[in-house]
C-alpha cells in the first residue's frame, strides 16, 4: 500500500515538471507576463480612457503600440521625428478605432534635442490636462564590430537611447508624481540583461536603462501607484535593423537580414499591454532559443556564457562574410 502511494506521489512529481517544462518550451513570455495574460486584467478594461505617450510611434513596436492602444479606447499622444509617418499612424488609428480627432495629438519629437523636451511635455498636459503612461519607445539599434565601430556611434547611441530617455521621463515624472499615479514604460531589450557581438553600444544604451529605471524604482517607493516597468524582447519583426548605426554615424546597414524567424510584432505589444495592464515590474518577452537565454543569465551565468559565446562566434562569422548574422540563433553553430 505504502509503495503504490509512493509511487503514485513520484507519478505527480514527473507529470508536474513534465507539464511545466512543456509550458516553457512553447512559452513566448516570462512565467509572470503569461500568468497575467491568462487571468490576470484585460488590457481593454484597464487601459480605456487613459491619456498614453508613445515616443517611437511612426513605425515597428511604437507604430503596433498605437494601434493596440486606440484599439483599447486608450487616447494617444504620438511621437517621432517624421511627421508625416506620425500622421499616417493617426489615420489607422482612427479607422481602427472608436477615437476622435482630438483623442490623438501628433507631437513631432527628437529625443536629441533635449531642451526642447520641456515644451513638449507642456504641450502634451494642455491637451488632455494630464498624462497616464509614459512608453519610452524612441531609439536606434547597431550593427557593427567594435573594432570597426567608431566612438562618435557609442557616443550617438548613449546620447539617442539613453540620455533622450532620461530626458523625457525627467519632464514627465514631476507631473505624475504630483498626481500621485502614472506608468513609466520603457522599451529595452534582451541585450540589456545580456551582450551580444555586434551590438557593443546598443547594450550599453539598455544596460543603462536598465540600470536607471531600477534604480528610480527603488527611489519611488513612497509612490505606490507610480509604476515603472521596463520591457526586454528579444528579435521582434520591425524595422529597427534598417535605421541601425553601423561602424560609422552616417553609413547605413548593408542587409538588414531576414525577419521570418522573429516574433510578430502584434503578439510582442499585445504582451506589453497585458504587462502594464496588470503592473508587472520587467518583461521578458520571446521566443524560444531568446526566453531560454533570459532564463540562464539570470540562473545559470556560467552556463548562459558558454551558450552566449557558442551562438556569437557563428553570428561574426556570419556577419564578416555579408550573411544574415540573426541566422546563427536558428542553425546549427560549429562548435570546433
Amino acid at each position: 500500500m505504502e509503495l503504490s502511494v509512493v509511487s503514485a506521489l513520484w507519478c505527480f512529481i514527473l507529470l508536474f515538471f513534465f507539464i511545466h517544462l512543456l509550458c516553457f518550451i512553447l512559452a513566448d513570455a516570462d512565467f509572470t507576463l503569461l500568468r497575467a495574460a491568462l487571468c490576470g486584467h484585460r488590457p481593454e478594461a484597464k487601459l480605456k480612457g487613459l491619456v498614453v505617450w508613445i515616443t517611437g510611434a511612426s513605425s515597428g513596436i511604437g507604430e503596433e503600440l498605437a494601434y493596440q492602444m486606440a484599439k483599447c479606447g486608450s487616447y494617444l499622444i504620438l511621437s517621432a521625428r517624421r511627421e508625416d509617418e506620425l500622421n499616417r499612424v493617426k489615420r489607422y488609428c482612427l479607422e481602427c478605432s472608436n477615437l476622435r480627432n482630438q483623442d490623438i495629438l501628433v507631437l513631432p519629437l527628437d529625443l536629441l534635442e533635449r531642451s526642447s523636451h520641456e515644451e513638449k511635455t507642456k504641450a502634451a498636459i494642455q491637451h488632455f490636462g494630464h498624462i497616464d503612461i509614459l512608453i519610452n519607445n524612441g531609439g536606434r539599434s547597431q550593427r557593427s564590430l567594435c573594432l570597426e565601430t567608431s566612438v562618435d556611434v557609442y557616443k550617438a547611441l548613449m546620447e539617442l537611447n539613453f540620455l533622450g530617455t532620461v530626458s523625457i521621463t525627467k519632464q514627465v515624472l514631476p507631473h505624475m508624481t504630483q498626481r500621485g499615479t502614472g506608468s513609466i514604460v520603457t522599451v529595452s531589450s534582451v541585450v540589456g540583461i545580456a551582450g551580444a557581438p555586434l551590438s557593443t553600444g546598443y547594450s550599453a544604451s539598455k544596460h543603462a536603462l536598465q540600470g536607471f529605471f531600477n534604480s528610480l524604482r527603488t527611489e519611488l517607493t513612497d509612490y505606490p501607484k507610480i509604476l515603472i516597468s521596463t520591457v526586454c524582447p528579444g528579435p521582434v519583426q520591425s524595422q529597427i535593423v534598417h535605421n541601425a548605426f553601423t561602424e560609422e554615424v552616417n553609413k547605413p546597414v548593408g542587409t538588414a537580414g531576414s525577419q521570418e524567424y522573429k516574433m510578430p510584432t502584434s503578439r510582442c505589444v499585445r504582451l506589453m499591454l497585458v504587462g502594464i495592464a496588470n503592473g508587472v515590474k520587467e518583461m521578458w518577452i520571446g521566443q524560444q532559443p531568446f526566453l531560454l537565454f533570459f532564463y540562464a543569465w539570470q540562473y545559470t551565468p556560467t552556463f548562459a556564457w558558454f551558450i552566449s559565446n557558442m551562438f556569437g562566434r557563428k553570428r561574426v562569422q556570419n556577419f564578416k562574410a555579408g550573411l544574415d548574422a540573426d541566422a546563427a540563433y536558428f542553425t546549427k553553430p560549429k562548435t570546433s
